[in-house]
């Protein structure tokens, strides 16, 4: 695992209460596109179901994701793909 993947998972424990979590690093399907650094850690897909989303719009998911990860969205990553749910929304396939 990576500095920066951990460093995410940490910032939406401690910001989401998570029941489930997944974030996985897509850095290396990303060679030669902008933003990509040959140490990776650049482009990050997450999947994460909480309580904290219910009733909550697709924005207003991707808002409290994007709070909970302050400045890494400025200084480490450069793509992030989001697929947040509420526990009752979640597919049971899904993380």
């Amino acid at each position: 695992m990576g500095e920066v993947k951990d460093d995410i998972e940490r910032r939406l424990e401690a910001a989401l209460a998570p029941e489930r979590l997944h974030v996985r690093d897509d850095s290396a399907q990303h060679i030669g596109h902008a933003g990509h650094r040959p140490e990776g850690e650049t482009h990050f897909f997450v999947e994460v179901v909480s309580r904290q989303f219910a009733g909550q719009s697709r924005v207003a998911r991707q808002r409290l994701v994007f709070a909970a990860l302050g400045d890494l969205m400025h200084r480490r990553i450069h793509a992030l793909s989001i697929n947040a749910s509420a526990p009752d929304e979640a597919s049971p396939d899904s993380v």
